[in-house]
């Protein structure tokens, strides 16, 4: 058996008609002649690019692995439990849907698709579209796709560099213009399709309407201020602890040590950069480079691991909470 080490993943672009031909905020080495919406980093099918292990998906090396990949922590052991992607709108997302867990359980899917959004990134009055507004009814969300005027009634709310939104399933919800998101979720692309400004793709009325929820938790989290770390070097950030992921921000310029164990079970970690540049290193393993733009996952089974910065590194660590954990407080 191949041992497992800290794996640097190949972002995977994908082509939207609400992307952008410049990424350079992420990837200022890249140039793309399609408008880019979304850089997956951890999908099913995005590849390792190190060691032996290279141009192996997480999906083939969850199944032949199993929890000493994923962890003890994931609900089936042998798939990768979280998506994580960039988001890069240049124009407003269509309005969406994805359901929770027992309403896709109920048209034979596994769990939903609840996630959070980290912003990196936010130009002056870039904003969401997170939930209906007070006393807006599924009936009148309806009525108001059938008459063209869906974004009527939803709640829009600026956002600003820093802010983690948090996404439950059935949050009727759209990006604006102008931000660039880290968006943490659970392993599924089940997306409903509500209402799309007349561009010329299905919509997904009837699983849609059935998946929104009046009311949710969704919110921008109120989270704890930032603790310093290193004699005040560096800082370490909670930014959400909910039921299906856990993600912290370090900015880190002194060398960090972090373990997959927790108080309960384990879990893979994934580690994004999104800003400066830092080395990854494990005991036995050849040390990774973590830059912005990158994502490094670390197996369950490599038990300690180190970030070293290169004067200065700011990345999100994100795995499944070690133990049962409820859904964040948030406002609006």
């Amino acid at each position: 058996m191949t041992q497992l080490y800290p794996l640097l993943m190949s972002p995977a672009f994908d082509p939207r008609p609400w992307g952008t031909l410049d990424l350079s905020a992420i990837y200022p080495n890249h140039k793309f002649n399609e408008r880019i919406g979304e850089a997956w980093l951890t999908g099913d099918n995005c590849m390792v690019t190190n060691g032996p292990l290279a141009k192996r998906t997480l999906a083939d090396l969850s199944k032949e692995f199993g929890a000493e990949f994923v962890g003890t922590a994931a609900r089936d052991p042998q798939r990768f439990p979280l998506l994580l992607k960039f988001l890069f709108p240049e124009e407003k997302l269509s309005v969406q849907v994805h359901p929770d867990d027992a309403t896709a359980q109920r048209v034979g899917e596994p769990w939903g698709k609840t996630e959070c959004w980290y912003v990196a990134h936010a130009k002056p009055g870039s904003q969401i579209a997170l939930g209906l507004k007070p006393g807006v009814t599924v009936a009148q969300l309806e009525q108001a796709i059938q008459e063209n005027r869906a974004e009527e009634l939803l709640n829009w709310i600026n956002v600003y560099q820093g802010e983690m939104i948090y996404v439950a399933g059935g949050t009727v919800h759209t990006l604006g213009p102008g931000a660039v998101i880290v968006e943490t979720q659970q392993q599924s692309d089940t997306t409903y399709r509500l209402y799309d400004y007349g561009r010329p793709r299905p919509l997904h009325l009837e699983r849609g309407i059935a998946s929104v929820k009046e009311r949710t938790a969704s919110g921008k989290v109120i989270r704890p201020a930032p603790v310093s770390i290193h004699g005040g070097k560096s800082r370490q950030s909670s930014m959400i602890a909910a039921p299906d992921f856990v993600v912290d921000l370090f900015e880190l310029k002194e060398p960090q040590e972090f373990s997959t164990a927790g108080s309960g079970k384990t879990s893979v970690q994934i580690l994004v950069a999104v800003e400066g540049c830092g080395v990854v290193e494990a005991q036995g393993r050849d040390p990774v480079t973590l830059a912005k733009g990158d994502a490094v996952v670390i197996p369950a089974a490599v038990q300690g691991f180190m970030v070293r910065p290169l004067w200065a590194v700011e990345f999100l660590k994100t795995s499944v909470p070690s133990s049962e954990v409820s859904e964040p407080a948030t406002r609006l």
